[in-house]
């Protein structure tokens, strides 16, 4: 297979280009939330891990075997997530998804840090595994679905930094804290500011869907270049639902979408 791949020719320094991939990050709000929430949940949310030990220990009163089995539990429903994000044929809607798995994590490790059941812990797992696979996933996918070609590599490199820089603070906080508030409540306080930060998302996911879309929609528009490259004449129309009912019964019988809701690029 055949594929041409266009060179593009190297401006400005190692360090402006850097920087021009954190500006683009800072002034573009959709990826900037992303990216701050998965900030949030690499903090506060993932170093539950680093405490399981712990919790199949001393409150578990297990061994190697019950660290085993909760670690597989967590791993069994982030197999299911990454299932059922490659079923998804769009991008429209993840935003969503990404706030209900914010508020999901959160609440799933409020619930396990107070359990002292075995098989109760091991299935509270599932919706933690399940909720930061999709929270993570997501995030990538509307990220890279919202940034131009050219700058791509560089706000990727930023999710890496929020994504794997976040985890290792995160697991030293939770050391510190685990070691003055017990490892229960350091994974409940965790799980409590992941619901925070996935309300605050909640609450501006309206605007901020709104804005993604019209940069998704520029990109595929312009094959990835950036949006201000492109003239556009007319408005791109969006399909837009007067009630639920009408998209239930659009998706039951497989009827075109309803375009009536005109968006200015």
């Amino acid at each position: 297979m055949k594929i041409s791949v266009e060179v593009r020719p190297k401006i400005g320094s190692a360090l402006s280009n850097i920087a021009e991939g954190f500006g683009f990050v800072a002034k573009t709000a959709p990826v900037r939330a992303l990216l701050l929430l998965l900030g949030l949940i690499s903090l506060m949310g993932m170093p539950y891990a680093v405490l399981m030990p712990i919790f199949a220990d001393r409150i578990l009163g297990g061994g190697s075997s019950t660290l085993g089995f909760l670690m597989g539990a967590s791993g069994v429903g982030a197999l299911f997530a990454a299932l059922s994000l490659a079923m998804r044929k769009e991008v429209f809607g993840l935003g969503r998804w990404v706030a209900f798995a914010s508020a999901g994590l959160g609440l799933s490790l409020v619930l396990f840090s107070f359990s002292n059941v075995f098989w109760l812990s091991a299935l509270l797992l599932v919706p933690v595994g399940f909720s930061m696979m999709t929270q993570m996933a997501a995030s990538n996918t509307l990220v890279q679905s919202m940034v131009p070609n050219e700058l791509r590599g560089r706000v990727m490199s930023v999710y890496a930094m929020m994504f794997m820089g976040m985890a290792p603070l995160g697991a030293l906080m939770a050391g510190v804290l685990a070691n003055h508030l017990g490892a229960q409540n350091t994974v409940a306080l965790g799980g409590l500011i992941c619901i925070l930060g996935s309300i605050i998302f909640g609450l501006r996911l309206p605007k901020l869907g709104l804005e993604g879309r019209k940069l998704i929609i520029a990109l595929q528009m312009t094959g990835g270049e950036p949006a201000a490259k492109a003239s556009f004449q007319e408005p791109v129309l969006i399909p837009c639902e007067k009630n639920k009912l009408s998209a239930i019964v659009r998706r039951l019988f497989n009827f075109p979408p309803i375009f009536n809701h005109k968006i200015e690029l």
